[in-house]
């Protein structure tokens, strides 16, 4: 037997060969791309092993390039790649990892951090059960225990390999005290009253991406999978623990099962697919609006945990990338979602390279649409080489030619200098989120036009929630980088980041203005000063920058000056 994936790898299905048997095989002729041309997109699957990642490039007419080409457009791995790799990636590239993911798909990495996480934000972080991370936690698991036992309570436990998948070496347990104190595993409270479907226990396959970590942009596809157990649920007992096909909802483990029930439907069978799952809710008068607002929620407050660790991990693979650069780094993660019988879901884990294996046409349906949505929203364009070329011979003949660079200022300036040098280099930073702003715009228009069927859901629309995970971002912030990356601690709190176009081109009118008022040329007169847009001063010297009660971090940042 294989060993068990790493760092939240699912591989539970198995990877398609469209020749061979037991797999599904589309009806449509494959187009077949054997020679480069120019002004093409090229992508290396040389890291993939599922066919149908394959046929979605194949569908976006990509050029799939020799195994050895590390200079692709788009790079294509299922398992996590090195930092090194990432580094070396040319901007106009694309692959399919972050750096720093593992710290939510891991299980013991997830329960670390949730559990850092709940101590200072309880209420947003309810949706994860009780979790124990051995041996480091096995006093505080026994406690636990012995004060369910003095309050005459039993619960179920569910053990959990600490780096595992496909449902290897999972356990159900209620006698704790055999539990051994020195091995590395996860121990959760089993989640005893799940939502049922026809008898069955069942959970979610939710399909996320992740565009860019620099700023945080994430999307739900609006589809995915329900994967049902294949024994009728009872309640644990001493006499069912071992039940597997009952308890657990994993493909890998149901799929050996003789009850396991194979459908070329989406509402039939031991595998359907969510959108049939909604309208199931809907039909039967559950709120779907609330339901997916809150598997929304789960999913956001899951990756802003991950944040600061991926975006810290990212800057330091890739520094002195330009402010507002496109993210060379995208990656779909697949979250697995139960749900009790009120309808909450609650997060089982996360997985950083979930299965592409197509052995059903439910599969094969999803995973492309999966696949070939995220391609469209990433906006790769053949032109990207090329302009990424011209950018990197510009910025050397301005670091050659000293173009742009301010004059230093030494010790004998004068008060006059330093104005002008001060007014420079705001004026500097002005343009340079200016020209952010524009480009996030110009992102955004893109997104809206080919989001297929995604949605975003970070940052989301309504002002209210974006307000409330802004405020969870600091917190993570916080909690996990505090006392490091101190410059990502003081850009985060650049007052430049919430401003609109009109509001920085304002600013911009009135550098103008102090500058012709130091060169003697104060003869000018301006239309609305900034004070008449809300803001105390007309002075671009005395402007004071507006407080802002919450981070925001879904605009690219730039260095805060300091005059």
């Amino acid at each position: 037997m294989p060993s068990p994936p790493n760092d939240g790898e699912d591989q539970g299905a198995s990877p398609v060969n469209v020749s061979s048997a037991g797999s599904y095989q589309s009806s449509g002729k494959r187009k077949v791309h054997t020679k480069k041309k120019k002004g093409t997109i090229t992508a290396n699957v040389a890291g993939t092993k599922y066919e149908i990642v394959r046929i979605a490039i194949n569908e976006m007419d990509f050029i799939k390039t020799r195994d050895e080409d590390e200079t692709a457009n788009l790079i294509w791995n299922d398992s996590a790649v090195q930092h090194e790799k990432i580094a070396e990636l040319r901007n106009y590239q694309r692959i399919n990892h972050f750096p720093g993911m593992g710290e939510i798909c891991r299980k013991d990495c997830l329960a670390r951090n949730m559990s850092k996480m709940i101590k200072c934000q309880p209420q947003e972080y309810s949706f994860i059960p009780k979790t124990w991370i051995f041996p480091a936690e096995y006093t505080q698991f026994q406690n636990y225990v012995k004060e369910l036992r003095r309050k005459r309570k039993q619960k179920t436990f569910i053990v959990k390999p600490a780096n595992g998948a496909m449902g290897h070496g999972i356990s159900l347990i209620r006698n704790c005290e055999k539990l051994p104190a020195q091995e590395h595993f996860i121990v959760q409270e089993y989640l005893d009253k799940p939502f049922l479907m026809e008898g069955y226990k069942f959970d979610l396959r939710i399909y996320i991406l992740v565009t860019s970590c620099d700023p945080l942009r994430i999307f739900l596809y609006n589809d995915g999978l329900v994967r049902m157990g294949t024994e009728k649920y009872h309640a644990p007992s001493e006499a069912n623990l071992s039940q597997l096909y009952m308890h657990l909802t994993n493909y890998s483990v149901n799929k050996h099962n003789e009850n396991f029930e194979r459908d070329e439907t989406v509402d039939k069978g031991s595998k359907r697919s969510i959108g049939w799952f909604t309208e199931f809710l809907r039909t039967n008068d559950y709120d779907v609006a609330k339901f997916w607002g809150d598997v929304s929620e789960l999913v956001v407050k899951t990756l802003i945990v991950a944040e600061p660790h991926v975006l810290h991990a990212y800057r330091m693979c890739r520094p002195g990338q330009p402010p507002g650069s496109d993210s060379v780094c995208f990656e779909v993660l697949g979250f697995d979602i139960i749900l009790d019988r009120k309808l909450k879901p609650w997060l089982l884990e996360i997985n950083r390279a979930p299965s592409f294996g197509t052995d059903q046409k439910i599969d094969y349906d999803v995973k492309k649409g999966v696949l070939l949505n995220a391609l469209k929203l990433l906006n790769i364009r053949a032109s990207d080489k090329k302009r990424n070329l011209a950018q990197q011979k510009a910025e050397a003949q301005r670091r050659l030619y000293g173009h742009g660079s301010m004059k230093k200022l030494s010790a004998s300036s004068s008060d006059w200098e330093k104005q002008r040098h001060t007014l420079e280099r705001r004026r500097e930073e002005l343009k340079e989120r200016l020209a952010q702003v524009r480009k996030q715009i110009s992102r955004e228009e893109h997104e809206k036009q080919h989001l297929g069927n995604y949605r975003r859901i970070y940052p989301p629309d309504d002002k209210l929630l974006l307000e409330k995970y802004e405020s969870l971002l600091s917190a993570a912030f916080q909690t996990f980088l505090a006392g490091r990356a101190a410059s990502l601690q003081k850009e985060m709190n650049n007052p430049l980041k919430r401003m609109k176009e009109e509001d920085i081109l304002d600013l911009l009118e009135q550098c103008e203005l102090d500058d012709e008022k130091l060169m003697g040329k104060s003869s000018r007169q301006r239309g609305p000063k900034v004070g008449e847009r809300g803001r105390k001063g007309s002075n671009c010297f005395l402007w004071s920058p507006p407080s802002f009660p919450h981070l925001s971090l879904h605009l690219p940042q730039s260095p805060q000056l300091t005059p």
